[in-house]
């Protein structure tokens, strides 16, 4: 694509449209893999099927995600902050309790909001408990939780950073999402002191390298200065016959900084973002199936894995023609990969197998050092022995049992290779979710916050 046509708002569009239909096709392709894994392996097993069930919904919650397109935007921050009065005043109504006291938000609650912007963006707020309240590790693991599940993060502050909100801000950075800090109860300061206190948030992670990559993620575009729910004002009122009269007044919020943040990052990149985050649930998903799928057939594996290489040993011992021995262990390495994937009923796809190969090639490789070296040692290789007098029997007896070592050994490594591939390599492929994912980074734009996310991003893939 040209120049000219990355920077117009129609291309983008369209790239983001083709995000979402390749993200799409990635979760029904697993879907439909993982959900017909009874007619995949030999052993069937209710008991792995449920303990993969967890998973299984994950991916279907992700195309849903999908098909629906609702973006998510999950706000954090401590207690008193106004976090649900920012919600609010951007729905434009109040739906979220509010009040004085501490921890009015209880569990983490969600509303859905239309935007105003192209295409009418469907949202969904969740307006989650302050993160310095009581059940911390419980509180810590639900903000981790809906991090992992949100598209765009809010981050409200009510004045001067604190160590606990600058603490909660550092862990929320390792979500890797986009990120807002929004500086609430503007109405509260001094214009001088607001300004003071803007500048101050604008130099937060000047310090140490792990502080300027929290800076990263915040230009000045992501840091906006709001009042949601203005404190009211006492306002003097001159009735007719002359008297006068105080009354408090009510202002309006003040969020349309915030609201214009918002509907930028989403018509430009709302999509990409949810495209990704379904991409990189569904990529845990299939971790953590395959993790679950190797642990449970563990002994099953190792038992095939034994058996060829056995079977290996024996056919290389056996037989007295040395090439032989290296295509005839190539054979039965692939036989092996190819029974260890049926057995677990994961991909096996051109990523791995490319690996998997070179691991192969090792092993037969081994096999020629092995033919190469006995007959170093001995001044004469197996072939050769084979064929000599009857005084070569000892000598070809000496190399078959070495290269029957070489051969079982080989196929051992190559079988737990296997393993360790086809648990690490099963979100690779044409419509694997980290062949989507590095290929959406990879064409990211410059002036985009995932362009300044995209090499943390792609760090996960390796």
């Amino acid at each position: 694509m040209s120049q000219s046509q990355s920077s117009s708002p129609k291309p983008t569009h369209n790239r983001q449209d083709y995000y979402i239909h390749r993200a799409r096709a990635s979760l029904r392709h697993t879907l439909f893999w993982y959900n017909n894994l009874h007619h995949r392996r030999p052993l069937p097993d209710v008991e792995l099927q449920a303990a993969l069930q967890n998973e299984l919904e994950v991916l279907q919650f992700g195309l849903d995600k999908l098909d629906q397109g609702v973006i998510r935007i999950a706000t954090f921050g401590l207690v008193s902050r106004g976090k649900s009065a920012v919600v609010n005043a951007l729905l434009g109504q109040k739906i979220l309790q509010t009040g004085p006291l501490h921890g009015v938000t209880q569990w983490p609650k969600s509303v859905r909001w239309t935007s105003g912007g192209e295409g009418k963006v469907q949202v969904e707020f969740i307006d989650t408990p302050g993160l310095d309240e009581v059940q911390g590790e419980a509180r810590a693991q639900m903000a981790r939780q809906v991090a992992s599940e949100a598209d765009l993060i809010l981050f409200v502050v009510a004045g001067d950073i604190t160590r606990t909100e600058y603490q909660a801000l550092s862990e929320l950075r390792q979500a890797q999402k986009p990120l807002i800090l929004v500086f609430n109860k503007i109405d509260l300061y001094p214009e001088q002191d607001r300004e003071a206190i803007y500048r101050q948030l604008q130099e937060l992670g000047t310090g140490t390298p792990r502080d300027r990559r929290l800076q990263k993620m915040l230009s000045p575009q992501e840091i906006v200065l709001v009042a949601a729910e203005p404190s009211p004002i006492q306002v003097r009122v001159e009735l007719p016959d002359g008297s006068v009269s105080y009354e408090w007044e009510t202002l309006p919020p003040q969020v349309d900084e915030l609201q214009q943040a918002i509907l930028r990052i989403l018509n430009r990149e709302g999509r990409s973002l949810l495209a990704l985050n379904a991409l990189f649930q569904s990529r845990i998903a299939q971790v953590s199936i395959a993790q679950k799928t190797v642990a449970q057939r563990k002994a099953e594996a190792e038992d095939l894995i034994w058996r060829f290489a056995k079977y290996k040993a024996l056919a290389v011992a056996l037989n007295p023609i040395g090439i032989l021995d290296i295509l005839g262990g190539t054979v039965a390495d692939l036989a092996l990969i190819r029974s260890l994937s049926r057995l677990y009923g994961l991909p096996m796809t051109s990523y791995e197998a490319g690996k998997l190969w070179r691991k192969i090639l090792i092993s037969s490789g081994g096999l020629l050092l092995g033919e190469l070296g006995s007959s170093a040692l001995l001044g004469v290789g197996k072939s050769a022995s084979a064929v000599a007098s009857i005084g070569g029997v000892t000598a070809y007896a000496g190399t078959a049992v070495t290269q029957a070592g070489i051969a079982g050994y080989g196929a051992y490594t190559v079988g737990h290779a296997a393993q360790v591939y086809l648990e690490q390599g099963c979100t690779w492929g044409p419509l694997g979710a980290s062949t989507v994912i590095q290929d959406i980074l990879n064409q990211v734009e410059p002036d985009m916050i995932l362009y300044r996310l995209r090499q943390e991003l792609g760090q996960h893939l390796s």
